[in-house]
């Protein structure tokens, strides 16, 4: 392998390796040269050349992995979309609906992670029909990504007068936002509709159609931004998320391939996988996936969801409860 030393000794994590290859370098011209003084030595240099190689091709592994992983992260989205809709349930789904936002809001802030709410849709209690929100943070995608599917709520509604346990749905989608993008769309595949924008904003709001909604005519997905300031910026807000849909559809399809071969896999990562029961008359929280449970349902809602997502990215298993 061919590696540039001085580059080598700017990154902190290959910066001891690099200084190993230089003392090895050294030690093979001088090995070399003692052939060179007497041939009587050659089974002695031989045996020496060949440790030095050993040890040069190990400590090249080590930092091919380590180049490898820096690589994979910068790849790593440190930037997701991530959406909420109230499924099965009426009001009450979209009561949940907003919860789990609320909870990845308050998480993000745990964090130390930037939220913004590029769109939403609200019902007339006050629940998410539907939300979008633009989250930025270091190791954000690894962290959520497991997020993404049908989130079940059984709980007895403030509504509900006989005291019965109603079951809702609400569907999370986390999408990652890549500096390189694999999808390209072909303009031509795109609708294009401007409304004005709701909410707090002032006189422009009102009177000008900032909103954009993005249709994608092939697959017939649609996106929405509407808090951008300007229509060119909601636009590009809009594509930005529409590429990602895409691309995210794409990886989705090929998961689906090779599910019952990945024994790795928690899930396909499709939003209509029912991933997760919060049962709040039981105070208990399970995630079907790797047969888990935690309680403390208030404190989870409240935005420590930490140990569910450490136990997500390890693959930790434990029994689950029904």
């Amino acid at each position: 392998m061919n590696f540039n030393l001085d580059e080598l000794k700017k990154n902190h994590n290959t910066s001891y390796l690099a200084s190993i290859l230089e003392r090895l370098d050294k030690e093979e011209i001088e090995v070399r040269e003692m052939l060179t003084k007497d041939d009587s030595l050659k089974e002695m240099v031989d045996g020496e050349l060949k440790s030095i190689q050993e040890q040069r091709e190990a400590t090249e592994k080590q930092i091919q992995d380590i180049l490898d992983k820096d690589v994979q992260e910068e790849e790593m989205a440190n930037e997701v979309v991530l959406e909420v809709r109230a499924g099965a349930g009426g009001d009450e789904a979209s009561l949940f609906a907003w919860e789990l936002a609320h909870m990845y809001e308050l998480f993000s802030t745990v964090k130390g992670w930037q939220w913004k709410t590029n769109y939403e849709s609200k019902s007339e209690l006050g629940g998410y029909k539907e939300a979008s929100f633009e989250i930025k943070g270091k190791d954000i995608y690894n962290q959520l990504r497991y997020e993404t599917g049908v989130h079940r709520v059984q709980r007895i509604p403030a509504t509900e007068k006989n005291g019965r346990v109603h079951t809702s749905t609400a569907s999370v989608a986390v999408l990652p936002i890549r500096k390189k993008v694999l999808f390209e769309i072909n303009p031509a595949d795109l609708e294009m509709e401007y409304s004005r924008s709701g909410g707090k904003g002032g006189q422009n709001v009102n009177k000008v159609e900032t909103a954009v909604r993005l249709i994608h005519k092939p697959t017939g997905l649609d996106v929405r931004s509407t808090n951008e300031r300007s229509q060119l910026a909601n636009r590009e807000k809009a594509l930005m998320i529409l590429t990602a849909k895409l691309q995210q559809l794409k990886e989705e399809e090929e998961a689906k391939k090779y599910a019952g071969v990945r024994k790795d896999q928690i899930g396909t990562g499709d939003r209509s996988e029912k991933i997760r029961t919060y049962n709040f008359s039981q105070d208990r929280v399970t995630d079907h996936r790797i047969k888990k449970s935690w309680h403390n349902l208030p404190k989870i809602m409240a935005g420590y969801i930490e140990e569910i997502v450490e136990a997500l990215q390890s693959g930790e298993t434990g029994d689950e409860e029904e």
